[in-house]
Protein backbone atom coordinates (compact mmCIF):
# COMPACT_ATOMS: atom_id res chain seq x y z
CA UNK A 1 0.00 0.00 0.00
CA UNK A 2 2.73 2.22 1.21
CA UNK A 3 4.78 1.52 -2.07
CA UNK A 4 1.97 2.17 -4.57
CA UNK A 5 0.93 5.52 -2.64
CA UNK A 6 4.90 6.43 -3.27
CA UNK A 7 4.91 6.00 -6.68
CA UNK A 8 1.15 7.68 -7.50
CA UNK A 9 2.35 10.31 -5.86
CA UNK A 10 6.22 10.55 -7.18
CA UNK A 11 3.89 10.88 -10.99
CA UNK A 12 1.90 13.46 -9.22
CA UNK A 13 5.12 15.00 -8.18
CA UNK A 14 7.40 14.84 -11.02
CA UNK A 15 6.52 17.09 -14.02
CA UNK A 16 7.81 18.02 -17.05
CA UNK A 17 10.27 20.59 -15.70
CA UNK A 18 11.09 17.76 -13.21
CA UNK A 19 11.84 15.75 -15.75
CA UNK A 20 13.66 17.59 -18.12
CA UNK A 21 16.09 19.32 -16.09
CA UNK A 22 16.62 15.36 -15.10
CA UNK A 23 17.52 14.82 -18.57
CA UNK A 24 19.63 17.27 -19.07
CA UNK A 25 21.50 16.39 -16.07
CA UNK A 26 21.94 13.21 -16.50
CA UNK A 27 22.39 13.63 -20.68
CA UNK A 28 24.86 16.30 -20.26
CA UNK A 29 27.31 13.72 -17.87
CA UNK A 30 26.88 10.90 -20.48
CA UNK A 31 27.56 13.01 -23.16
CA UNK A 32 30.72 13.91 -21.28
CA UNK A 33 31.85 10.77 -20.60
CA UNK A 34 31.30 9.49 -24.06
CA UNK A 35 32.97 13.05 -25.79
CA UNK A 36 35.64 13.16 -22.88
CA UNK A 37 38.23 11.02 -25.02
CA UNK A 38 37.33 13.82 -27.86
CA UNK A 39 38.34 16.52 -25.81
CA UNK A 40 41.26 15.73 -24.06
CA UNK A 41 42.79 17.85 -21.59
CA UNK A 42 41.49 21.07 -20.56
CA UNK A 43 44.28 22.72 -21.63
CA UNK A 44 44.97 21.61 -24.64
CA UNK A 45 41.31 23.18 -25.71
CA UNK A 46 41.16 25.98 -27.91
CA UNK A 47 39.61 28.87 -26.20
CA UNK A 48 36.47 28.81 -27.90
CA UNK A 49 35.92 25.52 -27.19
CA UNK A 50 37.14 25.56 -23.72
CA UNK A 51 34.70 28.41 -22.78
CA UNK A 52 31.97 26.86 -24.81
CA UNK A 53 32.28 23.49 -22.79
CA UNK A 54 32.23 25.69 -19.56
CA UNK A 55 29.26 27.78 -20.30
CA UNK A 56 27.84 24.70 -20.79
CA UNK A 57 28.48 22.71 -17.82
CA UNK A 58 27.87 25.59 -15.71
CA UNK A 59 24.58 26.14 -17.40
CA UNK A 60 23.36 22.93 -16.85
CA UNK A 61 24.22 23.31 -13.01
CA UNK A 62 22.43 26.49 -12.87
CA UNK A 63 19.13 24.43 -14.24
CA UNK A 64 20.03 21.64 -12.03
CA UNK A 65 20.28 23.79 -9.10
CA UNK A 66 16.75 25.73 -9.87
CA UNK A 67 15.39 22.33 -9.81
CA UNK A 68 16.75 21.26 -6.37
CA UNK A 69 15.17 24.50 -4.94
CA UNK A 70 12.02 24.11 -6.28
CA UNK A 71 11.60 20.73 -4.54
CA UNK A 72 13.06 22.62 -1.48
CA UNK A 73 10.53 25.37 -1.64
CA UNK A 74 7.64 22.48 -2.22
CA UNK A 75 9.25 21.29 0.59
CA UNK A 76 9.41 24.57 2.93
CA UNK A 77 5.71 25.41 2.34
CA UNK A 78 4.33 21.84 3.36
CA UNK A 79 6.97 21.57 6.38
CA UNK A 80 6.42 25.61 7.13
CA UNK A 81 8.88 27.93 8.91
CA UNK A 82 11.91 27.30 10.32
CA UNK A 83 12.20 23.66 8.80
CA UNK A 84 10.79 24.53 5.73
CA UNK A 85 13.62 27.11 5.16
CA UNK A 86 16.07 25.27 6.57
CA UNK A 87 15.16 22.41 4.02
CA UNK A 88 15.76 24.92 1.19
CA UNK A 89 19.06 26.40 2.98
CA UNK A 90 21.01 22.83 3.49
CA UNK A 91 19.71 21.90 0.07
CA UNK A 92 22.00 25.32 -1.25
CA UNK A 93 24.71 24.45 0.98
CA UNK A 94 25.03 20.84 0.00
CA UNK A 95 25.60 22.23 -3.67
CA UNK A 96 28.39 24.59 -2.55
CA UNK A 97 30.12 22.12 -0.35
CA UNK A 98 30.33 20.02 -3.37
CA UNK A 99 31.43 22.60 -5.65
CA UNK A 100 33.78 23.65 -3.80
CA UNK A 101 35.06 20.16 -2.79
CA UNK A 102 35.58 19.27 -6.48
CA UNK A 103 37.72 22.54 -7.27
CA UNK A 104 39.93 21.74 -4.04
CA UNK A 105 40.32 18.08 -5.35
CA UNK A 106 40.46 19.09 -8.73
CA UNK A 107 44.20 20.13 -10.97
CA UNK A 108 45.67 23.24 -9.71
CA UNK A 109 46.45 24.68 -6.53
CA UNK A 110 43.30 26.00 -4.90
CA UNK A 111 44.30 26.47 -1.17
CA UNK A 112 41.87 29.41 -0.73
CA UNK A 113 38.92 28.27 -3.10
CA UNK A 114 36.94 27.74 0.36
CA UNK A 115 38.09 31.26 1.73
CA UNK A 116 36.85 33.42 -1.67
CA UNK A 117 33.75 31.18 -1.87
CA UNK A 118 32.77 31.55 1.63
CA UNK A 119 33.65 35.53 1.28
CA UNK A 120 31.98 36.26 -1.71
CA UNK A 121 28.71 33.99 -0.10
CA UNK A 122 28.80 36.94 2.72
CA UNK A 123 29.07 39.98 0.79
CA UNK A 124 26.89 38.40 -2.09
CA UNK A 125 24.03 37.27 1.11
CA UNK A 126 24.33 39.73 3.26
CA UNK A 127 25.21 43.23 0.76
CA UNK A 128 23.83 42.17 -2.23
CA UNK A 129 21.04 40.30 -1.93
CA UNK A 130 19.99 41.49 1.50
CA UNK A 131 20.09 45.37 0.25
CA UNK A 132 17.60 44.40 -3.33
CA UNK A 133 15.41 42.53 -0.96
CA UNK A 134 15.02 46.27 1.11
CA UNK A 135 15.23 48.15 -1.37
CA UNK A 136 11.87 45.99 -3.18
CA UNK A 137 10.46 45.32 -0.17
CA UNK A 138 10.97 49.25 1.53
CA UNK A 139 9.48 50.56 -1.52
CA UNK A 140 6.31 48.61 -1.42
CA UNK A 141 6.08 48.10 2.68
CA UNK A 142 5.82 51.00 4.58
CA UNK A 143 6.19 48.78 8.06
CA UNK A 144 8.85 45.36 7.55
CA UNK A 145 9.29 44.43 10.98
CA UNK A 146 11.50 41.66 11.36
CA UNK A 147 11.64 39.38 14.17
CA UNK A 148 14.25 40.83 16.31
CA UNK A 149 15.31 38.29 18.41
CA UNK A 150 15.80 35.85 15.28
CA UNK A 151 17.87 38.25 13.77
CA UNK A 152 20.31 38.65 16.74
CA UNK A 153 20.74 35.42 16.88
CA UNK A 154 21.93 34.86 13.54
CA UNK A 155 24.42 37.52 13.87
CA UNK A 156 25.62 35.97 17.54
CA UNK A 157 26.31 33.06 15.32
CA UNK A 158 27.85 35.08 12.28
CA UNK A 159 29.98 36.79 14.40
CA UNK A 160 31.69 33.41 16.31
CA UNK A 161 31.61 31.91 12.84
CA UNK A 162 33.28 34.70 10.86
CA UNK A 163 36.25 34.88 13.56
CA UNK A 164 36.72 31.23 13.29
CA UNK A 165 37.06 31.24 9.44
CA UNK A 166 38.58 34.42 8.45
CA UNK A 167 40.48 35.82 11.29
CA UNK A 168 41.73 33.07 13.83
CA UNK A 169 43.40 30.98 11.18
CA UNK A 170 45.91 34.46 10.40
CA UNK A 171 46.27 34.83 13.99
CA UNK A 172 47.21 31.34 15.59
CA UNK A 173 47.63 29.18 12.32
CA UNK A 174 50.36 28.71 9.33
CA UNK A 175 50.31 31.00 6.71
CA UNK A 176 46.49 31.74 6.96
CA UNK A 177 45.67 27.66 7.75
CA UNK A 178 45.18 26.28 10.91
CA UNK A 179 47.71 23.51 11.90
CA UNK A 180 46.27 19.63 11.80
CA UNK A 181 46.54 20.09 15.60
CA UNK A 182 44.22 22.97 15.74
CA UNK A 183 42.00 21.95 12.76
CA UNK A 184 40.45 18.77 14.41
CA UNK A 185 38.98 20.73 17.22
CA UNK A 186 37.48 23.74 15.31
CA UNK A 187 35.75 21.28 12.66
CA UNK A 188 34.14 19.65 16.26
CA UNK A 189 33.56 22.90 17.79
CA UNK A 190 31.89 24.37 14.84
CA UNK A 191 29.83 21.24 13.90
CA UNK A 192 28.66 21.49 17.82
CA UNK A 193 27.38 24.76 18.12
CA UNK A 194 25.88 24.49 14.22
CA UNK A 195 24.07 21.52 16.12
CA UNK A 196 23.22 23.87 18.91
CA UNK A 197 22.02 26.29 16.84
CA UNK A 198 19.29 24.34 15.34
CA UNK A 199 18.05 22.45 18.42
CA UNK A 200 17.16 25.64 19.62
CA UNK A 201 16.17 26.74 15.91
CA UNK A 202 13.47 23.87 15.40
CA UNK A 203 12.71 23.43 19.44
CA UNK A 204 12.85 25.89 22.24
CA UNK A 205 13.30 29.46 19.65
CA UNK A 206 11.16 28.51 16.88
CA UNK A 207 8.82 31.12 17.03
CA UNK A 208 11.89 33.59 16.92
CA UNK A 209 12.54 33.01 13.25
CA UNK A 210 8.65 33.31 12.39
CA UNK A 211 7.00 36.46 11.08
CA UNK A 212 5.77 38.99 12.91
CA UNK A 213 1.94 39.62 12.80
CA UNK A 214 1.23 43.40 13.24
CA UNK A 215 -1.60 42.78 13.83
CA UNK A 216 -1.65 40.00 16.25
CA UNK A 217 -2.03 41.77 19.96
CA UNK A 218 1.34 39.62 21.02
CA UNK A 219 3.28 40.85 18.47
CA UNK A 220 3.11 36.96 16.94
CA UNK A 221 1.61 35.66 14.11
CA UNK A 222 -1.51 32.95 15.77
CA UNK A 223 -0.02 29.57 15.61
CA UNK A 224 3.20 30.51 16.08
CA UNK A 225 3.37 28.88 19.70
CA UNK A 226 1.87 26.12 17.71
CA UNK A 227 -1.34 25.93 19.24
CA UNK A 228 -3.24 26.24 16.17
CA UNK A 229 -0.65 24.80 14.33
CA UNK A 230 0.39 21.13 12.88
CA UNK A 231 3.63 19.95 14.39
CA UNK A 232 6.27 18.95 11.92
CA UNK A 233 5.81 15.23 12.88
CA UNK A 234 2.07 15.36 12.07
CA UNK A 235 2.92 17.03 8.77
CA UNK A 236 5.31 13.97 8.56
CA UNK A 237 2.65 11.49 8.81
CA UNK A 238 -0.09 13.06 6.81
CA UNK A 239 1.90 13.93 3.48
CA UNK A 240 4.43 11.18 4.01
CA UNK A 241 4.23 9.98 0.40
CA UNK A 242 4.93 13.70 -0.90
CA UNK A 243 7.98 14.32 1.03
CA UNK A 244 9.45 11.71 0.29
CA UNK A 245 8.70 12.01 -3.87
CA UNK A 246 10.31 15.45 -3.31
CA UNK A 247 12.94 14.30 -1.57
CA UNK A 248 13.69 11.63 -4.26
CA UNK A 249 13.84 13.69 -6.99
CA UNK A 250 15.62 16.12 -5.06
CA UNK A 251 18.63 13.87 -4.68
CA UNK A 252 18.51 12.54 -7.99
CA UNK A 253 18.91 16.66 -8.98
CA UNK A 254 21.79 17.40 -6.85
CA UNK A 255 23.66 14.18 -8.57
CA UNK A 256 24.08 15.02 -11.62
CA UNK A 257 25.78 18.59 -10.51
CA UNK A 258 27.92 16.74 -8.06
CA UNK A 259 28.82 14.41 -11.47
CA UNK A 260 29.60 18.12 -13.91
CA UNK A 261 31.38 20.04 -10.84
CA UNK A 262 34.57 17.96 -11.39
CA UNK A 263 34.71 18.76 -15.42
CA UNK A 264 33.95 22.48 -14.14
CA UNK A 265 36.55 22.98 -11.75
CA UNK A 266 38.87 21.49 -14.27
CA UNK A 267 37.65 23.90 -17.15
CA UNK A 268 37.28 27.18 -14.30
CA UNK A 269 40.78 26.63 -13.51
CA UNK A 270 42.50 26.76 -17.13
CA UNK A 271 39.50 29.55 -18.35
CA UNK A 272 40.80 31.99 -15.43
CA UNK A 273 44.37 31.49 -15.63
CA UNK A 274 43.96 32.02 -19.66
CA UNK A 275 41.62 35.29 -18.77
CA UNK A 276 44.77 36.40 -16.50
CA UNK A 277 42.17 37.25 -13.93
CA UNK A 278 42.24 37.42 -10.06
CA UNK A 279 42.18 33.59 -8.63
CA UNK A 280 39.00 34.85 -6.20
CA UNK A 281 37.00 35.16 -9.18
CA UNK A 282 36.83 31.41 -9.17
CA UNK A 283 35.07 31.86 -5.46
CA UNK A 284 32.79 34.73 -6.36
CA UNK A 285 31.51 32.23 -9.43
CA UNK A 286 30.95 29.34 -7.54
CA UNK A 287 28.80 31.43 -4.86
CA UNK A 288 26.48 33.12 -7.78
CA UNK A 289 25.67 29.87 -9.02
CA UNK A 290 24.99 28.55 -6.01
CA UNK A 291 22.87 31.20 -4.58
CA UNK A 292 21.11 32.17 -7.37
CA UNK A 293 18.16 29.95 -7.15
CA UNK A 294 17.45 30.93 -3.36
CA UNK A 295 17.95 35.03 -4.57
CA UNK A 296 15.00 34.79 -6.33
CA UNK A 297 13.04 32.94 -3.59
CA UNK A 298 14.42 36.26 -1.38
CA UNK A 299 13.07 38.52 -3.57
CA UNK A 300 9.50 37.10 -4.05
CA UNK A 301 9.51 37.20 0.05
CA UNK A 302 10.68 40.69 0.00
CA UNK A 303 8.00 41.72 -2.73
CA UNK A 304 5.08 40.42 -0.64
CA UNK A 305 6.65 41.82 2.81
CA UNK A 306 7.74 38.81 3.93
CA UNK A 307 10.86 40.57 6.15
CA UNK A 308 11.63 37.42 8.22
CA UNK A 309 11.68 34.92 5.47
CA UNK A 310 14.07 37.21 3.88
CA UNK A 311 15.78 36.77 6.99
CA UNK A 312 15.76 33.49 7.43
CA UNK A 313 16.83 32.78 3.88
CA UNK A 314 19.86 34.92 3.75
CA UNK A 315 21.22 35.32 7.41
CA UNK A 316 20.22 31.26 8.02
CA UNK A 317 21.77 30.45 4.81
CA UNK A 318 25.30 32.19 5.47
CA UNK A 319 25.33 31.00 8.95
CA UNK A 320 24.79 27.01 7.37
CA UNK A 321 27.20 28.12 4.72
CA UNK A 322 29.82 28.77 7.32
CA UNK A 323 28.91 26.83 10.10
CA UNK A 324 29.12 23.56 7.66
CA UNK A 325 31.37 24.76 4.57
CA UNK A 326 34.17 25.47 7.11
CA UNK A 327 34.45 21.55 8.94
CA UNK A 328 33.89 19.95 5.54
CA UNK A 329 36.98 21.85 3.96
CA UNK A 330 39.20 21.30 7.08
CA UNK A 331 38.22 17.38 6.86
CA UNK A 332 39.36 17.51 3.39
CA UNK A 333 42.20 19.32 3.71
CA UNK A 334 42.83 16.92 6.69
CA UNK A 335 42.13 13.20 4.63
CA UNK A 336 43.79 14.88 1.55
CA UNK A 337 46.94 16.87 2.62
CA UNK A 338 46.40 19.63 1.31
CA UNK A 339 46.89 23.53 2.82
CA UNK A 340 43.32 25.07 3.68
CA UNK A 341 44.21 29.14 3.33
CA UNK A 342 41.40 30.21 5.38
CA UNK A 343 42.83 33.44 6.86
CA UNK A 344 41.60 36.57 5.35
CA UNK A 345 43.84 39.44 4.50
CA UNK A 346 42.63 43.20 6.06
CA UNK A 347 40.55 44.25 3.33
CA UNK A 348 38.50 41.17 3.49
CA UNK A 349 38.43 41.27 7.08
CA UNK A 350 37.64 44.60 7.22
CA UNK A 351 34.84 44.40 4.40
CA UNK A 352 33.22 41.51 6.47
CA UNK A 353 33.47 43.11 9.97
CA UNK A 354 31.81 46.55 8.22
CA UNK A 355 29.08 44.06 6.91
CA UNK A 356 28.20 42.58 10.25
CA UNK A 357 27.73 46.17 11.73
CA UNK A 358 25.34 46.99 9.01
CA UNK A 359 23.28 44.15 9.23
CA UNK A 360 23.05 44.79 12.97
CA UNK A 361 22.37 48.42 12.44
CA UNK A 362 20.28 47.89 9.41
CA UNK A 363 17.95 44.88 11.33
CA UNK A 364 18.23 46.57 15.25
CA UNK A 365 15.67 49.32 14.74
CA UNK A 366 12.09 48.63 14.88
CA UNK A 367 11.99 48.82 10.80
CA UNK A 368 14.18 48.07 7.81
CA UNK A 369 13.41 50.32 4.94
CA UNK A 370 15.04 50.94 1.27
CA UNK A 371 17.21 53.29 2.72
CA UNK A 372 19.69 50.66 4.46
CA UNK A 373 19.50 48.42 1.31
CA UNK A 374 20.61 51.19 -0.25
CA UNK A 375 23.87 50.88 2.13
CA UNK A 376 24.40 47.26 1.78
CA UNK A 377 24.37 47.27 -2.07
CA UNK A 378 27.26 50.39 -2.45
CA UNK A 379 28.93 48.02 -0.01
CA UNK A 380 28.41 45.29 -2.37
CA UNK A 381 30.09 47.27 -4.66
CA UNK A 382 32.83 48.58 -2.77
CA UNK A 383 33.73 44.58 -2.62
CA UNK A 384 33.50 44.29 -6.25
CA UNK A 385 36.14 47.04 -7.16
CA UNK A 386 38.31 45.53 -4.23
CA UNK A 387 38.31 42.12 -6.40
CA UNK A 388 40.38 43.36 -9.03
CA UNK A 389 42.83 45.88 -6.32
Amino acid sequence: MTSVTFSSTLRTVLTRGDLARLALGWGAFALLVFAGPLLGDAGSLATWTLFTVLAVIIGVIVVCAFGVVTQAEHLAHRLGDPYGTLVLTLSIVLIEVILISAVMLGPGDHATIARDSVLAVSMIILNLVVGVALLVGGSRHANLQPNSTGVSAYLSLLVVLGTVAFALPQLIGEQGAYTAGQAVPVAVLTVLLYGFFLYRQMGPQRRDFQEVDLAHPSGRAPGSDGSHAASVTEVLRMHRAEILSRAVVLVLTVIPIVLLSHDMAALLDVGLDRLGAPVALSGVLIAMIVFLPETITTFRAAWGGEIQRVSNLCHGALVSTVGLTIPAVLTIGLLTGQSVILGDDPTGLALFAVTLLLTLTSFAGKKVSALHGAAHVLLFLLYGITLFT
